[in-house]
C-alpha cells in the first residue's frame, strides 16, 4: 500500500500530525508512507522510522515568483516526483484549499486515487472539501493531535484510541565531541533547554521571569542551553545566556535541534514549534503562551507538559516556577527545600 499524508506546516502542526503515521505503520505493516512538507519542516517527518520517503515543497517561496524559471523547474521537479507512481490513497491533514489543490496535483493523471479529508462541517477551509473524493467528520473540539489520529482512523481503519507514538524515539542526542559548547562532557551536569527567543515581540515573555527559571535549574544542578533561530533571537539568546549563567549554540538545523532536545532533562519554550517537538520527544516541557490561546493545540506528549498563560496574557512567574518544579519532579530532580 502506498499512501500520501499532506500536512505541509507549520512546525508544529507537522509534529502533532506524526502520531498519525505511526497509526498507518501499526494497521498496515511495511505500506510504503510518503510526506508533502514545506521544506524548512522536512526534516521532522524524515525523522520518523515509518515514512519512506519526504518531498520538499517551497511553495510560499515558490509563490513570490511564480514566473521565475528556477522556480517553475523546482516546482516542476516536486510535481513529477509525487507523480511517478499512484499511490492508493491521498490523505488531506492540513485541511486548507491550498493543501487540497497540492493532493489534486499529486494525483496528476492517476485518476483512480481517491483524495481524502475532512467533511465541511469539519474543516478549517470548507471550500477544500468540495475537492476531495471521501470526506469523514472529525469533531472540531479534539486535540490536534487527536484530530489527525481520528481522520486517518476514518479513512483507513487505523487504531486512534492508543497513546500517541511520535515516532521520535530513535532519535539520539547530539554527541558532546562534536560539539564543545554542549555542557555534556565528562563530568559536565545535565542540561535543559530554554527557548525564550520568537519572531514577534508579542510572544515574548519578560526577560525576568527567564532569569527565574534559569536559576532554578541552576539551583537543581542543571546546565542551561538557550535555543534561538534568527538574529534578532540570537542577541536575546545571548543576553539571557548571560544573566542565568547558560550557554549559546551556534545555528542549529532542525535534526540538530531534535537532538539537543533528545538530551535534555527538561524544556520551558514560548508555543514554538521547537516546544512542540520537545514534547514529542518525551521531554518534560512547559509551553509559554502570550500571543495565542493554547486551546486545543497546547503542548503534548507522552511526559509532563504543561500550557501556560494565553492571548494577552502572559503567564505569572510563579505559575511558570510550579509547573518547572513538576517537570524536575518528573525526571528526579530534588527540590531546593528537600531535606535528605
Amino acid at each position: 500500500m502506498r499512501i500520501l499524508i499532506v500536512k505541509t506546516s507549520s512546525m508544529g502542526d507537522v509534529v502533532h500530525a506524526l502520531p498519525a503515521a505511526s497509526d498507518i505503520a501499526r494497521r498496515y505493516p511495511g505500506a510504503q508512507i510518503d510526506w508533502l512538507v514545506e521544506r524548512p519542516f522536512a526534516a521532522l517527518p524524515q525523522l520518523h522510522p515509518a515514512v519512506s520517503n519526504v518531498i520538499p515543497i517551497q511553495f510560499r517561496k515558490w509563490r513570490k515568483s511564480p514566473f521565475d524559471a528556477a522556480v517553475r523547474q523546482a516546482a516542476g521537479e516536486a510535481i513529477a516526483r509525487l507523480r511517478r507512481e499512484p499511490y492508493d490513497l491521498i490523505l488531506d491533514l492540513q485541511g486548507l484549499v491550498k493543501s487540497a489543490m497540492f493532493c489534486k496535483l499529486a494525483r496528476g493523471p492517476h485518476k483512480a486515487t481517491p483524495i481524502a479529508g475532512y467533511d465541511r462541517a469539519s474543516i478549517r477551509e470548507p471550500l477544500a472539501s468540495f475537492l476531495y473524493d471521501r470526506t469523514s467528520a472529525v469533531a472540531r473540539d479534539q486535540q490536534a493531535v487527536a484530530r489527525n489520529r481520528l481522520l486517518a482512523a476514518a479513512h483507513l481503519g487505523t487504531d486512534a484510541s492508543p497513546p500517541a507514538d511520535f515516532g521520535l524515539s530513535a532519535v539520539r542526542p547530539l554527541d558532546a565531541a562534536a560539539h564543545d559548547w554542549l555542557p555534556t562532557a565528562p563530568n559536565a551536569a545535565p542540561y535543559a533547554v530554554l527557548m525564550p527567543a520568537a519572531s514577534r515581540a508579542e510572544k515574548l515573555w519578560p526577560e525576568a521571569g527567564w532569569q527565574a527559571v534559569g536559576e532554578r535549574l541552576a539551583q537543581a544542578g542543571l546546565s542551561r542551553v538557550v535555543l534561538w533561530g534568527s538574529q534578532d533571537e540570537l542577541e536575546r539568546a545571548q543576553r539571557i545566556a548571560q544573566a542565568i549563567g547558560g550557554s549559546v549554540p551556534p545555528f542549529l538545523s532542525v535534526q540538530e535541534a531534535a537532538q539537543l532536545m533528545a538530551g535534555a532533562c527538561t524544556v520551558v519554550g514560548l508555543d514554538t514549534g521547537f516546544t512542540h517537538l520537545a514534547a514529542a520527544l518525551g521531554k518534560p516541557t512547559i509551553g509559554i503562551y502570550c500571543d495565542h490561546e493554547p486551546g486545543l493545540a497546547g503542548v503534548t506528549g507522552p511526559a509532563f507538559t504543561a500550557s501556560l498563560g494565553g492571548k494577552g496574557r502572559p503567564p505569572a512567574t510563579a505559575q511558570v516556577l510550579g509547573a518547572l518544579e513538576q517537570a524536575l519532579a518528573a525526571v528526579a530532580v530534588p527540590s531546593p527545600n528537600a531535606h535528605p
